[in-house]
């Protein structure tokens, strides 16, 4: 039976002296100078392009503008107590070209804001990949081409080699489910592919290239602590049903088991019938090949979702059921309020007993923050934060691993397909003055930390 943990005051030292507390963010969400010092074209910088690709008509080109606000931006991190930033690279601003010539202003950019943050003694934690494909890979086929193992691998040398005397936390890849699915399958993202025929291969290259990444890290930097993120969210069906149940299970397999099994040696969940023709894309010895030991993994959880049969809904058979039609509290993006899918979560992925370390990534909501008197208040955010972290909490105390937070995000940023409308920062941004205004949140933040 759980303990009432969310009637106590919460404090850092709950959660014991290792515990990582950090704060989180992505290169095209917040670098800006999207064409700035030899860097290439991404995928996000054409898609973007596209007229009714990003509400409103919004666009990163300019973003936070931290490609030249990093040292104001890393002050605020140290200044608000956070010990750990988790940001990413920039995969064209390394490589225009996806591979060969290397852009050594991109280089020298990258070894200033690492070396930044370690004069002000926050540690850098890197993502290599966080959805910007160089252009030039996916006009040959981006991820739905194999040879992206290579392109990948690549990539991830020169990083290791111009950045691993000085960062020990790597991650390989973001949220593969997000960026095949939504970039592949639905198209509402970048590149904007649809259907089946550039889902699967996707899937399988996005598999490949986390385990290679990781093998070329580990072979590059032994001492270093490598992991990579998932997406998951919680899945409850909407009725006791066989049907709803069913549907439940075949959404869970989708969302949150697809990408982690194959790594840690499981295989696919190819009970799935939308997998049904992964295997044409799976070589001799691929099964082998997507399997690395991580040192950790990392989960990003928000919300949880309610899922029904849908006879009409292909490949899957299953609907989301909205939280605006179930009439319960939601963010500004539409999603749950739901405090104890984190712990679910936690609970979920702790069944895996290959997995070593875990840290929550991500985790935070978008509200509709508004400025009065040079002041930003977000008790919903703070709530939010206080009610997730409890949660985290009771499943620590519970035996799950679970050894770190990062707050999704530092500063309010570019949300991809949804522009500039949500804000998720602990640190508001006015994005016609680029002025920071820590919120109520940050501040909250900053005390829990002191």
């Amino acid at each position: 039976m759980k303990s009432n943990i969310q009637d106590t005051p919460l404090n850092k030292q709950l959660f014991g002296e290792d515990f990582i507390w950090g704060v989180s963010t992505a290169a095209v969400q917040i670098e800006g100078a999207h064409d700035t010092d030899g860097k290439g074209e991404s995928i996000w910088d054409v898609f973007s392009a596209q007229k009714g690709k990003i509400l409103k008509g919004h666009h990163h080109y300019v973003a936070t503008d931290f490609y030249n606000r990093y040292q104001d931006d890393i002050d605020l991190i140290k200044q608000l107590n956070i010990p750990n930033f988790r940001f990413s690279i920039a995969w064209a601003r390394i490589l225009p070209d996806g591979t060969g010539k290397i852009n050594q202003a991109g280089i020298d950019y990258y070894n200033r804001v690492v070396d930044y943050c370690l004069e002000q003694g926050v540690e850098p934690w890197l993502t290599l990949y966080h959805w910007d494909l160089p252009h030039k890979l996916e006009q040959q086929g981006g991820w739905t081409n194999r040879a992206i193992v290579n392109w990948f691998s690549e990539y991830v040398t020169v990083c290791a080699n111009a950045f691993g005397d000085r960062v020990k936390h790597w991650m390989v890849m973001n949220e593969p489910a997000v960026f095949t699915g939504a970039g592949y399958f639905f198209g509402i993202h970048a590149p904007g592919r649809t259907g089946i025929k550039s889902f699967l291969p996707a899937i399988h290259h996005a598999v490949l290239c986390m385990a290679a990444g990781g093998r070329k890290l580990r072979e590059i930097l032994p001492n270093a602590i490598i992991g990579t993120t998932f997406s998951c969210s919680h899945i409850e069906p909407y009725s006791d049903g066989p049907r709803d149940v069913a549907a439940a299970v075949r959404v869970d397999a989708l969302l949150n088991r697809l990408f982690i099994e194959p790594v840690l040696g499981l295989g696919y969940p190819l009970e799935l019938t939308v997998l049904s023709g992964m295997e044409k894309y799976i070589l001799p010895g691929d099964m082998d090949g997507v399997r690395f030991d991580f040192d950790f993994i990392g989960l990003q959880n928000y919300t949880r979702e309610i899922v029904k049969y849908s006879f009409f809904t292909p490949y899957i058979h299953a609907s989301l059921v909205k939280a605006e039609k179930r009439k319960v509290a939601t963010t500004a993006m539409g999603w749950e309020v739901y405090p104890a899918s984190i712990y679910h979560i936690l609970k979920k992925y702790n069944q895996y007993p290959q997995i070593k370390k875990i840290y929550l990534t991500e985790s935070g909501a978008a509200f509709a923050d508004e400025v009065i008197d040079q002041k930003v208040d977000d008790p919903k955010r703070v709530a939010y934060l206080q009610e997730y972290l409890g949660q985290v909490l009771e499943a620590k105390n519970e035996g799950c691993k679970v050894d770190g937070y990062f707050i999704w995000t530092l500063t309010d940023n570019f949300e991809w397909a949804e522009g500039y409308n949500p804000r998720f920062g602990i640190i508001y941004v006015d994005f016609e003055t680029q002025q920071r205004i820590v919120k109520s949140s940050g501040l909250w933040y900053a005390a829990l930390l002191s």
